[in-house]
C-alpha cells in the first residue's frame, strides 16, 4: 500500500468508507450474505476482484453474521501468465485458497478465428468451471467483482448486439439452480475502485487473451457512457437507477406483461384533472351509418 500522508490520508479514508457502504448496502438490498454462508470469492488478478476480497474481508470482521471468505482463481493456462502471484498474495492474507488448473486458453484459440473477440466463449467456459468448483468445495454464494460500470455497460451491450433488455443482476441464480451469484460492488463506481486499487498496489494481472484485441464491443461502449458521463456527470447512476424502476406496461415484452387482456373501464369517477380546462369540441359525423371498413376504406 502507498504511503499516505495528510489530505491523500483523508481522500482515501473517503473513498475506503464510500466502496464499503456501497457494498454493504449491495449486500443487505439484496440479502446478498447469510449467516453460515460460504462465499467463493472469483479472483481474478484485476483490480475489481482484489478491490472485492479487501471489502469483503474488511465487512467480514464487522458484519452481524458469521460468514466464510474462500478465493479462488481459475489459470486459464495463458501463455506468459505470472502463476505465482495470486498464491503468493493469497498466502500473506493467510486466506483459505484455491488455484483451478484448466486450460480454456487452448479450447478459446482453437475455437474462435484469429481477431474475433474471444470473451463470451472464454466467460462460457470460466462460468462452468467455476460453477462446478463451487459444488465442489461446498460454496453456498459465488462472489464476482463487477461493479456499476460494468452492469450498465452490459445493459447496452444486450441492447445494441443483442436485442435483449438485460443487464448483470446484483443477485443471480444459475440456470440449473445449482449456484447463487452475487455482486457486491454493483453499487460501487469503477473510478473509485481504478484509485482504490492504485493506493493498494494490487498485483495486477492483465488478461492477455481478450485484453489485447482492438475494438472490442465492451470498450465502444465504454467509450460511449464515458463520453455521455463528460456531459452529464449522473448519467450511469441514472441509467442504474432505471434499472431497479422497471415499468413492465410501459416497455412491449408481451411475456413480462399481458397486453393482451386489457380492457376500457369506465365505471369509476374521472380524475378531477379531465374537468379542469372544461371542452370545446366541435364534431362532424358522417351522414350516412357508414360501418368501420368503409371509413377506414375512405381514410
Amino acid at each position: 500500500m502507498q504511503s499516505l500522508i495528510g489530505s491523500e490520508k483523508y481522500e482515501f479514508n473517503k473513498l475506503q468508507k464510500r466502496l464499503r457502504s456501497g457494498a454493504g448496502k449491495a449486500i443487505a438490498d439484496y440479502k446478498m450474505i447469510e449467516a453460515g454462508d460460504r462465499i467463493m470469492v472469483c479472483l481474478s488478478g484485476g483490480k475489481d476482484s482484489y478491490t472485492m476480497l479487501s471489502i469483503l474481508i474488511g465487512l467480514q470482521k464487522s458484519a452481524p453474521v458469521d460468514f466464510e471468505l474462500v478465493a479462488v482463481n481459475l489459470d486459464q493456462k495463458q501463455p506468459g501468465f505470472p502463476a505465482h502471484i495470486l498464491p503468493e498474495y493469497l498466502e500473506s492474507l493467510g486466506i483459505e485458497y484455491y488455484i483451478v488448473d484448466r486450460d480454456t486458453y487452448s479450447i478459446v484459440k482453437s475455437k474462435i478465428p484469429e481477431g474475433k473477440t474471444t470473451c463470451g466463449l472464454c466467460s462460457r467456459l470460466r462460468r462452468g468451471t467455476l460453477y462446478s468448483f463451487a459444488e465442489d468445495i461446498q460454496a453456498t454464494k459465488i462472489a464476482l467483482g463487477h461493479h456499476k460500470d460494468d452492469i450498465v455497460e452490459t445493459l447496452f451491450l444486450n441492447m445494441f448486439h443483442g436485442s435483449k433488455l438485460s443487464a448483470m443482476p446484483p443477485k443471480l441464480l444459475s440456470d440449473d439452480q445449482r449456484n447463487v451469484v452475487i455482486r457486491p460492488l454493483a453499487y460501487c463506481r469503477e473510478k473509485d475502485i481504478s484509485r482504490y486499487s492504485e493506493v493498494m498496489e494490487y498485483p495486477i494481472i492483465p488478461c492477455n487473451l481478450c485484453g489485447s484485441q482492438a475494438n472490442l464491443q465492451r470498450q465502444a461502449i465504454k467509450g460511449m457512457l464515458l463520453s455521455w458521463e463528460r456531459e452529464h456527470p449522473s448519467r450511469v447512476e441514472a441509467i442504474f437507477s432505471a434499472l431497479q424502476n422497471i415499468a413492465p406496461s410501459q416497455l412491449a415484452d408481451t411475456e413480462l406483461f399481458d397486453f393482451e387482456s386489457l380492457q376500457v373501464d369506465r365505471s369509476g369517477e374521472r380524475k378531477a384533472y379531465e374537468f379542469a380546462l372544461g371542452h370545446n369540441v366541435s364534431s362532424s359525423r358522417p351522414k350516412t351509418d357508414d360501418s368501420l371498413a368503409q371509413i377506414l376504406e375512405i381514410h
